[in-house]
């Protein structure tokens, strides 16, 4: 999954684009799934771990900003794995936090107290390993640009399309 500063950044994104949100309403959707113990539950995950968009949406509608934010979390977690990065290993959470203060900064993150204890900003002498910033700015310029109602019709009419797991290599 994706730190909360990628996800964060995103949000930030799709709120300059969609002003009828309710900004705290939405951040706090965005955040939820990860902020319990039980994020099998949260996160619809299948055997392997996988987000499973289909049960989320047969369970919730996206009819407020919250459930917006929140099934914009797990689209998140599914494309990144899914779609853009190759490979993985433990440092992908150390290029989190290397790339932390850049994404507050460009993307003007702004991080609710209850989860600044988790969010790390002070890595030094480390470089990325699995990450790129040009990789998470891809990303994040395309996450927010997706419509999520047009997505969330295509996982109802093809939902076997989006449960497959690419399987990811260690670099």
């Amino acid at each position: 999954m994706p730190g909360y500063v990628i996800h964060l950044a995103i949000a930030e994104k799709c709120l300059e684009k969609n002003k009828n949100e309710k900004y705290n309403e939405f951040i706090n959707g965005v955040i939820y799934p990860d902020e319990t113990d039980d994020k099998y539950k949260t996160h619809y995950w299948n055997e392997m771990r996988s987000v499973n968009l289909y049960n989320f949406l047969k369970e919730n509608k996206i009819d407020t900003s919250f459930n917006r934010g929140y099934f914009l979390h797990l689209l998140t977690d599914y494309l990144f794995y899914n779609k853009y990065i190759e490979y993985w290993s433990t440092d992908i959470y150390t290029d989190y936090d290397l790339l932390n203060p850049y994404l507050i900064a460009k993307y003007s993150v702004k991080l609710p107290n209850r989860i600044k204890k988790y969010v790390h900003t002070d890595v030094k002498n480390k470089k990325l390993k699995i990450l790129s910033k040009e990789l998470i700015d891809k990303f994040i310029e395309d996450l927010s640009n997706l419509d999520l109602e047009h997505i969330k019709e295509e996982i109802m009419e093809d939902p076997e399309e989006w449960t497959k797991v690419r399987p990811l290599k260690e670099p």
